[in-house]
C-alpha cells in the first residue's frame, strides 16, 4: 500500500537486540532514601578540614551591568586551569553555605596575570590561598566578578578556598541552586554554576569534582550529586543535630556546567544494566513520591538507549551509577549532568492518564538525548559556548536516529522536518537569524535555539548522507579517539569526519558560519530519443547571508520514477551540489519519468521546482520515498490555501478544495494495511507557521480563514469516509485491551483523531456529539485530550462542558492540568483573550513555574494565531505585558516569550506595525534583563 514502509533487515535485527537486552531486567520500585553504593574503591576521599580564618572581606562594588556582546573571534585560553574541585555544601532552602577548594595551575606564560572568577548573587564570607587568608587589598569583588590580583598569586600550582552563601528559595530564575517543590536542585548550563560559587565558569576549564553535602535528614533524606557515591552517614558534631551527609566523586574531568546537586524528599525506582563488556551499572530514577508510579517507561527508554549506543556507535556508559531526577520547576527539557541527569517532569513522567502518545515518544527521545550526551557533550565537550551545536546538533541527530529505529523512520523524519520548518525556518527568516555556530552573543541562554539544535542536527545528517553509515561511524570513532576528555571546536569535528574518510570538507564549513535558509532551484530536461535526462540545480543564499555568500556543499538525494507509477527507473543516489549552478546528466533514460528530488529532506533548504497540480497528485500516489510523498501532499495543500488566502484578502469568495486535491485526500483516507501514522500525517493540512513561511508577506487573518475554509470543505465532502475510518479506528482501539504506546497503537489513535479533528470543524450537533462521546468514554489522556481539543473551538455550550469534564479528569495532576490550560489558551474563540486572563487569575496558575507559563502565555502566543494576531493589536499588547512581568521573575522564560515578536517584518504592514510598537515598548522598559533586552533589540534591527 501507499503508506507501507520498508526497513532494512539490519535495522530490524538491531532493534530486536535493543529490546531483548533492555528488557532483560525490569525496573523495580525501591523506597530506599539513598542510591546503592557502587563497587569502587571504598577509601573515603581526604578533605582539608582545617578551619579557615575569615579576613575582613573586600567590599562588593555594585556596578551597572553593561550589555557587551562576546565575540567568537576574541577567544583566548584561560591564564589559569582548575584541575580539581572539592565542594562542601551545608544545605538549607533559605540560605546555603558552600565552601569550595580549587586546585589551580597557572598556564604557561601567565605569570603575573590576575585570576578572574565569575560569581552572581553570592555573599563572600571567606577566601584563602594555600590555607592563608587573603587580605582584602589582594582582591576585588566588583559586580559579578571576583578578581584576585596577579601579585597575590603563586607562580606554581596552588589552592584557592572560598566560602559563600546563596539563597535558593529566592532564586526564581531557576539557574544555579534553587528550590523546587520538595527539593533543592541545580541547573548550571550555560552559566549557572557562578550562582553557586566563584569559578572560571567556562566550558574549556575541565576539572575532577568531589562533593560533600549535608542537610536536615527530615526534609532532605536523599542527597545526590555527580559520579559515584563514596560514603554517607551522620556527623552531627560537624553538621548539626538532625542532619546527615553524603560524599560523591566523579572521576572524569568536566566543565562546571555539568555539575549537579539534588537534595529533598524523593522516592525512586531501581534497575541494573549490564554493559556489552560485562560491567553492571546501577540505574535510579527519582521523583517526588506522588509521581514515582510514572517512572517505569523512562527506565525502559534509558536501557534501550544504552543498548542502542553500544550497537550503533560502540559507546558504553563509563560510571557505575546513573541517576535521573524529575523536577517540576525547570527552564529546559532536561540536563545531561554527568551521572545525574535532571529532567523537567514533562520529559520523564509517563502514565496513560497524564502522558499522551506524543508525550511517550518525547520521553523516550529526551531520555535518549540526555544519555547520549555522556559521550557527545560530556566526555568530549565544547571549547566555548559558540561551539554549542558541536554537542547539541550532534546529540539531536543521535536521538532522532534512535527514535526512528524505535518507531517509524518515515514518521520520525516527517515529524522532525515539520518542527524544523515551523520553528527554525521562521527564525532563519527573522532578525534573530544566526549561524549554527554564532559569532557573538550577549546572553548565552538566548542561543539554545532551533537553529543550534535542529538545524545543527541537519548539518550532522548531511555528513552521514555524504559519507554513508560506515563512513560516518569511522568519523565518529576518530573524533572520540582524538578528543576524549577534551573541550574542542566544530572545526575539530569536521576534521575528524574528513580525515577518517579522505574527504574534503573545507567548503562544508559554510554551514557553520552562514545564517539563513538557502534555496535550491531545480529544473530538468529529458531527451527521450537520446535517453538523456539532465537535472539542473541552482543554489541561492538568503539575504541575511549577503549577496557575495559563497556556495554551500550539500547532498541532494534523487531518484527518477517511472511516469506510469510502476516504480523507479533510476534508483536513489546522492548528488553533491558544490557550485552555484550544476547540471547532472543521466543516460539510458528512454521512458517518461518524474524526478524525485531532495528525498528524505537531504539538506535543510527551500526547494523550488515547477510542478503542476497533476504531478503533485502523482507523487502523492506513487512516490517511493515516504518523505517526498508527504511533501507532495503538503505542497498541493499549501498551493490551494495560499490561493484561498489571496481571495479572502481581496474580499472575494475563497472557494473550496479542487477535485484533484479532494480525490487525492479520499484515496489517502481509504488506504488500508499501511502505517496509520503516515496516513494521518498525509491527511493533516500544513499548519499556520509552515504555510506562512511559504510567502514573503503574511496576512494572518486571511491565512487563518483559508486554513479553516479548506479544512471545513474537505470535512464536508469527505464526511462519510471520515466517519467510517473514525469508527473503524475507534472500534479497534476499544477492543485493543490496555493502553500501549507501541507504534501501531499510536498510529491507530493518530488516524482516529485526525478524522475527528476534521469532523469537529463542521460544528454540527452530530460531530460535536462524537467528540463528547469520545471524551466521556476515554481510556487514556490521548483519547480525552484529542476530543477536548476538537471540541474546544465549537460554538455551542458543549465547549465549556467539555472543559469542565477534562478539568475534572486532570485537576490533581500537574502535567495533565498543563494540557487543560494549553488547550484553553490556544482555542481561537471570540472571547479568547478574556478567557486567557481568567486562566491566569486561577490559584493553579503560577508565573514562577515555567511549564505553567508555557501552557498559558506561551500557548496563546504560539498557537492562538487568530487572537494573538488580532487586528487591534490587543494580543500583542497582552503578550508584551507578560514579558515584562516574567522578566522580573525568570529572564530566560521571558526572553523566549519575547521571540514571539520577531516576525513583525514579514507581517502585512498594519499588524506588523502593531507588533513592532510592542517591541519598542519593551525596548524602552527600564531594568529589562540582558536576556530579554538582547532578543528585543535584535528583533528591532
Amino acid at each position: 500500500g501507499i503508506f507501507k514502509t520498508h526497513a532494512s533487515r539490519a535495522r530490524h535485527e538491531r532493534v530486536a537486540r535493543v529490546y531483548e537486552r533492555a528488557n532483560s531486567r525490569a525496573g523495580r520500585l525501591s523506597n530506599s532514601a539513598m542510591a546503592p553504593v557502587t563497587e569502587i574503591s571504598p577509601a573515603k576521599r581526604a578533605r582539608t578540614a582545617a578551619s579557615m580564618a575569615v579576613p575582613a572581606a573586600a567590599p562588593v562594588v555594585e556596578v551597572e551591568a553593561k550589555v557587551v556582546a562576546k565575540q567568537r573571534a576574541a577567544y583566548t585560553p584561560p591564564p589559569y586551569f582548575i584541575k580539581k574541585v572539592h565542594m562542601d555544601f551545608a544545605l538549607d532552602a533559605d540560605e546555603t553555605s558552600v565552601t569550595t577548594l580549587l586546585n589551580i595551575e597557572p598556564a604557561s606564560g601567565s605569570s603575573g596575570a590576575a585570576l578572574v572568577l565569575d560569581g552572581e548573587e553570592l555573599t563572600l564570607k571567606a577566601i584563602s590561598i594555600n590555607g592563608s587568608p587573603l587580605p582584602s587589598e589582594a582582591y576585588e569583588h566588583v559586580g559579578n566578578m571576583l578578581t584576585i590580583k596577579g601579585s597575590a598569586l603563586p607562580t606554581s600550582p596552588f589552592t584557592l578556598e572560598t566560602t559563600v552563601r546563596n539563597k535558593p528559595r529566592l532564586n526564581t530564575g531557576l539557574s544555579g541552586l534553587y528550590y523546587s517543590g520538595a527539593m533543592l536542585c541545580t541547573q548550571c548550563e550555560a552559566e549557572g554554576f557562578r550562582r553557586i560559587t566563584f569559578f572560571q565558569d567556562r566550558p574549556d576549564v575541565m576539572a575532577v569534582f568531589s562533593v560533600r553535602m549535608s542537610g536536615p535528614k527530615a526534609s532532605m533524606p536523599v542527597l545526590l550529586s555527580n559520579g559515584n557515591l563514596i560514603s554517607s552517614g551522620v556527623d552531627e558534631a560537624r553538621d548539626g543535630a538532625g542532619s546527615h551527609f553524603a560524599e560523591w566523586e566523579d572521576p572524569f574531568p568536566k566543565p562546571s556546567y555539568l555539575f549537579a546537586l539534588v537534595a529533598g524528599k524523593l522516592e525512586h525506582i531501581h534497575d541494573t544494566y549490564v554493559t556489552k563488556s560485562g560491567r553492571t551499572v546501577n540505574l535510579n530514577i527519582y521523583s517526588e513520591p506522588e509521581s514515582v508510579d510514572a517512572l517505569s517507561y523512562a527506565m525502559g527508554a534509558l536501557k534501550r538507549s544504552m543498548v542502542w549506543d553500544e550497537e550503533v556507535f560502540g559507546l558504553e556508559y563509563d560510571l557505575d551509577l546513573f541517576n535521573i531526577v524529575a523536577v517540576s520547576d525547570f527552564n529546559m527539557g532536561a540536563m545531561e549532568n554527568k551521572g545525574l541527569n535532571v529532567f523537567n517532569t514533562a520529559c520523564v513522567l509517563a502514565r496513560p492518564w497524564s502522558a499522551t502518545d506524543g508525550d511517550y515518544e518525547r520521553v523516550e527521545g529526551v531520555v535518549a538525548h540526555e544519555y547520549f550526551h555522556n559521550w557527545t557533550g560530556n566526555r568530549v565537550t565544547c571549547r566555548d559556548w559558540f561551539q554549542l551545536t558541536l554537542k547539541e546538533g550532534l546529540t539531536v541527530f543521535r536521538d532522532q536516529t534512535f527514535s526512528a529505529d524505535m518507531s517509524s523512520e518515515a514518521v520520525k523524519r516527517i515529524g522532525d522536518v515539520r518542527m524544523l520548518r515551523a520553528r527554525q525556518f521562521p527564525e532563519d527568516a527573522s532578525p534573530l537569524a544566526h549561524p549554527i555556530r554564532p559569532e557573538s552573543y550577549v546572553a548565552m541562554d538566548n542561543f539554545y535555539t532551533a537553529t543550534v539544535y535542529e538545524k545543527g542536527a541537519e548539518v550532522i545528517r548531511m555528513y552521514a548522507t555524504l559519507l554513508g553509515k560506515a563512513g560516518f561511524r569511522k568519523g565518529m570513532d576518530l573524533y572520540f579517539q582524538r578528543h576524549d576528555g577534551q573541550a574542542v571546536t566544530c572545526d575539530e569535528f569536521r576534521a575528524a569526519m574528513a580525515d577518517a574518510n579522505g574527504k574534503d570538507f573545507k567548503q562544508f564549513e559554510q554551514w557553520y558560519s552562514q545564517p539563513g535558509t538557502p534555496t535550491v532551484h531545480a529544473s530538468w530536461t529529458h531527451d527521450t530519443a537520446a535517453g538523456k535526462f539532465a537535472l539542473s540545480l541552482k543554489q541561492t543564499a538568503p539575504a541575511c547571508a549577503g549577496a557575495d555568500a559563497p556556495p554551500m556543499h550539500m547532498p541532494v538525494v534523487i531518484a527518477l520514477l517511472k511516469a506510469d507509477g510502476s516504480g523507479e527507473v533510476l534508483p536513489e543516489q546522492v548528488l553533491e551540489l558544490t557550485q552555484k549552478e550544476q547540471t547532472f546528466e543521466f543516460t539510458g533514460i528512454t521512458a517518461a519519468v518524474v524526478p524525485s528530488i531532495l528525498r528524505g529532506f537531504s539538506a535543510p533548504v527551500n526547494l523550488l521546482a515547477t510542478r503542476s497540480d497533476e504531478e503533485l497528485a502523482f507523487l502523492m500516489a506513487h512516490e517511493s520515498d515516504s518523505f517526498n510523498r508527504w511533501e507532495a501532499s503538503q505542497q498541493l495543500c499549501t498551493r490551494v490555501m495560499l490561493a484561498m488566502a489571496d481571495a479572502h484578502a481581496a474580499g472575494k469568495p475563497v472557494g473550496g478544495a479542487p477535485s484533484l486535491l479532494l480525490e487525492a485526500c479520499r484515496a489517502t483516507l481509504v488506504e488500508s494495511g499501511g502505517d496509520q501514522s503516515l496516513q494521518a500525517l498525509a491527511l493533516s493540512l500544513p499548519d499556520f507557521d509552515s504555510t506562512a513561511a511559504a510567502v514573503q508577506v503574511v496576512n494572518p487573518q486571511a491565512l487563518l480563514a483559508a486554513i479553516s475554509a479548506l479544512k471545513k470543505d474537505l470535512a464536508a465532502k469527505l464526511q462519510p469516509e471520515l466517519t467510517a475510518v473514525y469508527k473503524q479506528c475507534a472500534t479497534a482501539e476499544a477492543a485493543s485491551g490496555e493502553y500501549s504506546p507501541d507504534p501501531a497503537s499510536i498510529g491507530r489513535r493518530r488516524l482516529r483523531d485526525t478524522c475527528l479533528a476534521y469532523l469537529s470543524s463542521l460544528d454540527t450537533p452530530e460531530t460535536t456529539a462524537l467528540c463528547m462521546a469520545q471524551l466521556k468514554s476515554a481510556r487514556c489522556i490521548t483519547d480525552a485530550l484529542s476530543a477536548f481539543q476538537s471540541i474546544s473551538k465549537v460554538s455551542g455550550a458543549e465547549r465549556l462542558e467539555a472543559s469542565k469534564l477534562f478539568h475534572d479528569i486532570v485537576k490533581d495532576d500537574p502535567l495533565g492540568l498543563d494540557k487543560w490550560f494549553r488547550t484553553r489558551a490556544a482555542a481561537d474563540v471570540p472571547t479568547a483573550l478574556t478567557e486567557v486572563k481568567e486562566l491566569m487569575a486561577l490559584p493553579s496558575f503560577q508565573m514562577t513555574n515555567p511549564n505553567r507559563v508555557r501552557a498559558v502565555v506561551g500557548a496563546f502566543a504560539a498557537a492562538n494565531y487568530g487572537t494573538f494576531h488580532a487586528a487591534d493589536g490587543s494580543g500583542y499588547a497582552f503578550t508584551a505585558q507578560c514579558v515584562v512581568e516574567l522578566d522580573k521573575i525568570n529572564p530566560q522564560v521571558a526572553a523566549r516569550l519575547a521571540r514571539s515578536f520577531s516576525a513583525w517584518r514579514r507581517l502585512e504592514p498594519k499588524v506588523g506595525g502593531l507588533m513592532k510598537a510592542q517591541l519598542e515598548v519593551l525596548a524602552g522598559t527600564a531594568g529589562l534583563s540582558r536576556n530579554t533586552h538582547e532578543i528585543v533589540t535584535t528583533s528591532l534591527q
